[in-house]
């Protein structure tokens, strides 16, 4: 009896599918792949198809558009280099201004006492500015005292 619950043989369902299970799953096991394959030469097919109708069209359109074009360049020409300038006008502008409103931030920070990243290398450089100007002032002084004493 605890072979029934466990799936083992001799149950109703062994006799009602015929005695053999892997038959049935070889077979279902082959139609599920004839379905696949089915689906997938459907699918392929009518991509190709598809594919194909648009390459037709686009040879078409060019067709159809290039003595428009050749008609217009004089004017599309110019239009589209005025365009792109314009293009990259406005990319550069927005990125400058995106740069500038970092470094406005970065500025607040460091001038309201938190501590940026890059704000020791400014002091550092900072105090190496001020001892050099020390430097050079405490140079210009004797330079000045030689020449009043002589």
């Amino acid at each position: 009896m605890a072979d029934q619950h466990r799936g083992g043989g001799g149950g109703y369902g062994d006799m009602h599918r015929g005695g053999g299970g892997g038959e049935t799953q070889q077979r279902q096991g082959a139609m599920m792949t004839a379905l696949k394959a089915a689906t997938a030469a459907t699918a392929g097919g009518s991509m190709l198809v598809l594919s194909g109708l648009i390459l037709a069209g686009t040879v078409i359109a060019l067709t159809v558009a290039t003595p428009v074009l050749v008609i217009f360049s004089p004017v599309l020409v110019p239009a589209a280099i005025a365009l792109a300038l314009m293009a990259a006008g406005f990319v550069t502008s927005g990125g400058l201004g995106v740069a500038a409103l970092s470094v406005f931030s970065w500025m607040y920070k460091y001038l309201t006492g938190k501590h940026p990243p890059g704000a020791d290398q400014l002091d550092h450089a900072k105090a190496r500015l001020a001892s050099k100007a020390r430097d050079i002032k405490d140079a210009a002084q004797h330079r000045i005292d030689q020449a009043q004493g002589s």
